[in-house]
């Protein structure tokens, strides 16, 4: 399958710096000490671009669902005649928001010794024939029940209702990390892995529509699969697809020769039973990776968690693909391969972004709202062809004179920098006062800047 072509599309640094002419020798940037709430602005890094428009920037606007795909979710709607739609969406709504991962088997063999011995230690007021119910009885009270969901065509329906334009929103939002930092990067082939509704489909042809000319959507709900296909034909069984080039299939290709450009699972990974099972579907998804592997979940401590073990997976993975032994390294959004310091903390939190969007505007969808997700995007490469500028993981608080961040920098700690014009310059000042929740702040760190030049020793 015809690939975009060359690791030349992670040289995203060496692209901005030459379309401001500025010399690739000069690190025209500034300098953020770890650990403290200092920056220090080292020289003007901004070339002739405004301070609202600094390469750091990633923001998206309000997303807003291509109207097509608004008019064929209205009518399959219209058409179905369910009861109480708007009730059972918001019924799967906060169920889908506050689910957990299943309990893996070991862990609940090891809550099972443990309550048996609690139980023993007061077992001279009990029956000892009492033991066993007690244990199961109490691991029943205190064990989150998972359930996997089944998708026939009315819970399919409800799903659309629910999540079509989060979903479209957060995956946007994915894309075009990639597109802002490497608009040179054309891919041709997607795969879509638990495709749902098909909204990554619609982000990506929104995206790339000019490149790519095939889209496999893989999910194991044929109920899902024929919705999808429904949407991309105004609604209808019949008739042309608004976006060309589309397949559906139950199950993921199994040749090792099938690659494709880009490879995303969008909520899906929360969706199978066990961490074996994801363990396999993310191998299996980093195999038929080309370029980027983009994992989307809900941004919560569940969703965050999951996808930092597909990252771990990945990074520390030694099989390699027979078609690209290249490894990976992350893309976005953390600046570092190193533990998420977000897990690591006394007060564990979910590393997530928000994306605002336009909702679907079905009766109870009135007002705009925002999608909270978490995401990660692998690469296939080195870490060294990305530049390694920290993310700010919290909403920007812009107060008189100063400006708070708060960063996930490239040595893999969390800092507070309190930014202002007196003591960090103009420039990087004013910068972060319009970066946002998600964007980059375009500083290095001291080791990656150049060695001061050597002194002579004083003559005695």
């Amino acid at each position: 399958m015809a690939t975009a072509r060359g690791p030349a599309y992670l040289l995203a640094l060496g692209r901005w710096r030459r379309g401001l002419g500025i010399a690739p020798q000069s690190r025209a940037l500034a300098a953020l000490v770890p650990g403290v709430t200092q920056v220090d602005n080292k020289s003007d890094f901004l070339g002739k671009r405004p301070h609202r428009r600094h390469p750091g920037i990633l923001q998206l606007s309000r997303v807003r669902l291509p109207q097509v795909l608004v008019d064929a979710a209205q009518l399959l709607l219209l058409e179905s005649s369910m009861p109480n739609m708007e009730r059972q969406v918001q019924a799967l709504t906060n169920y889908l928001w506050s689910r957990h991962l299943p309990v893996e088997p070991e862990e609940l063999q090891r809550r099972a010794v443990h309550l048996e011995k609690k139980f023993l230690e007061n077992a001279d007021s009990c029956r000892m024939e009492k033991l066993c119910g007690e244990v199961l009885h109490a691991l029943r009270r205190t064990t989150y029940h998972w359930q996997e969901l089944s998708y026939n065509e009315g819970l399919s329906l409800v799903y659309m209702a629910a999540r079509l334009d989060g979903g479209f929103a957060a995956v946007s939002r994915a894309f075009h990390e990639i597109q802002a930092r490497l608009p040179e990067f054309q891919p041709q082939t997607l795969m879509d892995f638990g495709s749902g509704t098909g909204s990554v489909t619609w982000a990506a042809h929104s995206t790339w529509g000019q490149s790519l000319r095939e889209y496999m959507c893989v999910d194991s709900s044929a109920a899902m699969l024929e919705l999808a296909e429904k949407l991309l034909k105004g609604g209808s069984g019949s008739g042309m697809p608004y976006v060309p080039g589309v397949f559906f299939r139950q199950f993921l290709p199994v040749s090792p020769k099938v690659q494709f450009d880009v490879v995303v699972s969008a909520f899906s990974l929360s969706e199978l039973p066990s961490k074996a099972k994801r363990t396999d579907v993310v191998q299996t998804l980093w195999r038929k990776t080309g370029h980027f592997l983009i994992l989307v979940e809900n941004g919560t401590k569940a969703g965050h968690s999951l996808l930092m073990d597909a990252r771990d997976l990945v990074l520390n993975g030694k099989e390699k693909s027979p078609l690209d032994p290249r490894p990976g390294f992350v893309f976005a959004p953390c600046p570092h391969e190193l533990p998420c310091p977000q897990l690591t903390a006394s007060k564990p939190l979910a590393c997530s972004f928000s994306q605002a969007y336009h909702p679907t505007p079905f009766s109870w969808n009135k007002k705009p709202k925002e999608e909270k997700f978490s995401m990660v995007i692998l690469a296939r490469g080195s870490p060294e062809e990305a530049n390694r500028w920290p993310r700010i993981t919290q909403p920007v608080l812009r107060r008189p004179r100063h400006v708070h961040c708060h960063l996930c920098c490239p040595d893999g700690h969390m800092q507070h920098a309190v930014i202002t014009a007196r003591r960090h310059g103009r420039d990087l000042y004013r910068c972060a006062r319009v970066s946002s929740w998600g964007d980059r702040l375009p500083v290095i760190t001291p080791s990656e800047l150049p060695p001061s030049p050597a002194q002579d020793p004083p003559e005695s």
